[in-house]
């Protein structure tokens, strides 16, 4: 019956039925860049395979070429893709270079770093869990050359006083620490966090500070002798109390 119906025969108005808890389809071009980089991730396309063409993946997806396109936009944004012209050209799965996710990475905790999302504290605090045990395997798998670039680097560190460059160089110590690692993934995620510490929150008192860079010294000596000694638990714990004594470099903008 009709609401006029209703009204007319003395009967109350039936409410209206609920909204339907249904969730918004994703845009088409969207659901085709999802499913194209889960092929990516798995490994089902491999750096360095070519993707159908425009037409064929269309055609699989039952979406238009515009579509398409407009999904490889997506994918070529997030450095999944590449396309070339040309007779032998056509889109192709990305060659991941290291230093590339190491820019994102530096430059995506940077623009989220001092919010609330990411406060200093939490990038102190993920620096230490990884930097610490870091530095045990350190003291198991370092060869000779990453001795000798330890003590380059602390040299360096020691001429660099008043000319600014100190930081840059006591960046580089715990740099090749990582690397004596043999570990490029641990690598690629502590770099990014040492750049914007340097960059984001360095404070700069303690910087031109003789004291602070007497104690700086001392404390990476100390963590050199025992990575060289392949003591890995007096290397981790020398490196715990050293990151804990520098905290007071770093504070919010």
């Amino acid at each position: 019956m009709s609401s006029a119906n209703r009204k007319s025969a003395g009967l109350p108005d039936q409410a209206a039925p609920a909204a339907l808890p249904v969730t918004r389809l994703r845009p088409a071009y969207q659901q085709v860049a999802d499913q194209l980089r889960e092929l990516i991730l798995d490994g089902s396309l491999a750096p360095g395979d070519r993707l159908p063409p425009e037409s064929e993946i269309g055609g699989n997806f039952g979406v238009s070429r515009s579509t398409v396109r407009e999904a490889l936009r997506v994918l070529a944004s997030q450095g999944l893709v590449k396309t070339s012209r040309g007779t032998t050209g056509g889109t192709f799965v990305s060659s991941v270079d290291p230093d590339q996710i190491s820019d994102y990475l530096e430059a995506s905790i940077g623009l989220m770093s001092g919010s609330a999302a990411l406060p200093l504290s939490a990038i102190l605090e993920a620096r230490e869990l990884l930097e610490v045990p870091a530095t045990a395997l350190a003291a198991q798998r370092r060869e000779q050359h990453h001795l000798d670039a330890l003590h380059a680097a602390m040299e360096r560190e020691k001429r660099s006083r008043g000319r600014g460059m100190k930081f840059r160089e006591h960046q580089h110590f715990h740099d090749v620490i990582m690397q004596a690692t043999g570990n490029g993934l641990l690598t690629m995620m502590t770099e990014p966090v040492f750049h914007v510490l340097r960059t984001r929150f360095l404070k700069p008192s303690p910087v031109t500070h003789e004291g602070f860079w007497a104690m700086v010294d001392q404390e990476h000596e100390e963590i050199t002798e025992r990575i060289a000694a392949g003591d890995g638990e007096g290397a981790s714990e020398a490196m715990r109390s050293h990151l804990v004594n520098i905290r007071d470099a770093y504070g919010e903008a």
